[in-house]
């Protein structure tokens, strides 16, 4: 996928700024569909891979824990054997402790691999997370300059659609009147019984009181409104 110049400059906006799981965020999720546009495979590799690392660092934990834990009984159970051979020791108790110090060591060497393991993940979890925002950030600003160029482009055409509309009515108005004192003189002329003959059916005046009362009534229901 390739990325606009704004990719480059979120980037730089987004350095050192502490940035939310975005998988979590089920408005993350919705914010494709309100952009309109086709959640891209860069996006859905990136969500999988964070999932996956989440996961990881919740089962590096709880194996943390659970090795801290048999960790912890080992060393009571130490000092129980301690006890016990204080009083009366034997092969059999020497043994026994020989074990619990063994697997003490094994536990130690399990919680250091794990927290080595888990040092490197909340970095590899947030260079992810970061990379999800900026992709998702150039995403959503290419689709907000479309939609602003396309209201500038409607706009533009309403203005001239408005600016055409009042020339038409000027021009309407005009030719109306025109026509009005056109029918006037040649009935004064040639009378009514004359323009009958001629089939002149149009009567400006009839013309101008039906558009008055057109205007009446946009008025009237205007106002119940």
């Amino acid at each position: 996928m390739a990325h606009s110049h704004s990719y480059d400059v979120f980037r730089e906006a987004l350095t050192g700024k502490q940035i939310p799981l975005l998988i979590l965020d089920n408005r993350w999720h919705q914010l494709f569909n309100q952009a309109q546009v086709e959640v891209p495979a860069e996006i859905k590799r990136g969500e999988a891979r964070l999932h996956e690392l989440i996961k990881k660092q919740g089962k590096l934990n709880n194996q943390c824990k659970e090795a801290r834990k048999m960790k912890k009984r080992a060393m009571e159970e130490i000092m129980k054997l301690s006890t016990e051979m204080g009083e009366q020791p034997n092969r059999r108790l020497e043994k026994l402790m020989e074990e619990k110090k063994k697997l003490i060591r094994q536990c130690n060497n399990t919680i250091d691999e794990y927290r080595e393991e888990m040092r490197h993940l909340p970095e590899e979890i947030e260079r992810v997370n970061n990379r999800l925002m900026l992709i998702t950030m150039d995403i959503c600003y290419r689709r907000i300059a479309e939609n602003t160029k396309e209201i500038e482009a409607i706009s533009s055409w309403i203005k001239d659609i408005r600016i055409q509309m009042k020339k038409n009515i000027v021009r309407k108005e005009e030719s109306e009147q025109a026509n009005f004192d056109l029918y006037s003189y040649m009935h004064h002329i040639f009378g009514a019984e004359v323009m009958e003959i001629f089939d002149m059916k149009y009567n400006p005046e009839e013309r101008r009181r039906a558009h008055e009362e057109r205007i009446l009534r946009s008025k009237f229901f205007s106002h119940d409104k």
